[in-house]
């Protein structure tokens, strides 16, 4: 059972993989020290102590709530986690979980490999009844800020059900971080017709039907901009595309607009514009971080290449999940969900 703490009560302690990502710990150090002053937390650097108090040392933190909880070595994108997990099991985010697991943390934030925080979390705090698989989701691009999508590239292939399980897990978050009181659900297809879109579209568009989710049919990519649905479901193979074409694209642009602006406009103002541009499509780097949804316990997971300013937006994420309980409420939801299934299989 997840902590039940509330704003405004005893600080969330926050273990931070110090060593996970492009620019650790350096960036890590700084996130964390940048955003303490602002937050009713405690956050524990987990990493190789020496190079992590060296990064500390930069800083007068005497009075601040800042600890660090030694670990050895990190697991890199490159290595397979399961394997890596065995062969590391001092690693900073299996340490970094384990605190999370034995109650001497309330949430864990890494910017590290995602498979190796995704396996990690599995086997340390366990799957909610009723899932096969944890996904990752959220709000992902700037100029739909209130569009969750599920999932964003854990789940390459998936069975209907598992959509389904998605869909009550990002409905739940729509509402209870985002404050949407009935998110609409959608499943994301090539047509909004019942009969459009693959075999995993079309067998998974009955289940979501006679389910309880306020179901609204399918949507397009284009219904990202047009407000038909609060949450949109589809497999990670489809959302990672999508999350990495709008990075991409949002990239390209804000260079394509610096090239034609800076024949008519001052340098600044040019520069705050493509920026502005950049971060609007590259919201996953410059949030920092979203929950890993499905599993036993509060995971915040980032971009590997976020700088400090996401590894602190990453850090405030994670405070808001533990203290509106968002792990209970999806528990709860998803075993719901479950059992009326399960119910209308046997009758």
């Amino acid at each position: 059972m997840q902590r039940n703490r509330n704003e405004g009560t005893a600080p969330v302690r926050v273990a931070l993989d110090a060593m996970g990502g492009d620019f650790a710990p350096e960036e890590m150090v700084k996130g964390a020290v940048q955003v303490i002053d602002s937050l009713n937390a405690e956050l524990i650097l987990v990493g190789d102590p020496e190079p992590v108090q060296q990064e500390l040392s930069k800083y007068d933190v005497a009075d601040k709530p800042i600890t660090i909880f030694p670990s050895d070595g990190k697991i890199g994108d490159d290595e397979h986690p399961v394997q890596a997990l065995r062969q590391k099991p001092k690693a900073s985010v299996v340490v970094a979980t384990q605190l999370v697991k034995q109650g001497q943390a309330d949430v864990i934030v890494s910017m590290g490999s995602t498979g190796g925080a995704m396996a990690s979390s599995v086997l340390a705090l366990g799957l909610m009844d009723g899932l096969e698989r944890p996904c990752l989701g959220g709000p992902f691009l700037g100029l739909a800020p209130n569009t969750v999508l599920v999932d964003i590239g854990s789940n390459l292939d998936c069975r209907p059900r598992l959509l389904l399980s998605f869909g009550v897990l990002g409905a739940a978050f729509a509402r209870t971080y985002m404050g949407i009181e009935n998110p609409r659900v959608a499943l994301l297809s090539v047509g909004s017709e019942a009969a459009k879109g693959n075999r995993q579209v079309q067998e998974s568009y009955q289940l979501f039907q006679d389910s309880r989710l306020n179901f609204v049919g399918n949507v397009e990519g284009m219904d990202f901009f047009t407000n038909k649905a609060d949450v949109i479901i589809c497999d990670g193979f489809v959302g990672n595309i999508l999350i990495k074409f709008t990075e991409g694209l949002g990239g390209a642009l804000a260079d394509y607009l610096k090239n034609k602006l800076s024949q008519v406009m001052p340098d600044d103002a040019v520069d705050k514009i493509a920026s502005d541009l950049w971060e609007t499509t590259n919201r996953p780097r410059t949030v920092g971080g979203g929950p890993l949804f499905g599993v036993n316990g509060a995971v915040v997971l980032g971009h590997g290449s976020c700088r400090a300013e996401g590894v602190a937006g990453a850090i405030t994420t994670a405070v808001r999940y533990v203290n509106v309980g968002l792990v209970d409420i999806m528990r709860t939801e998803l075993a719901t969900i479950t059992s009326s299934s399960r119910s209308r299989e046997a009758g």
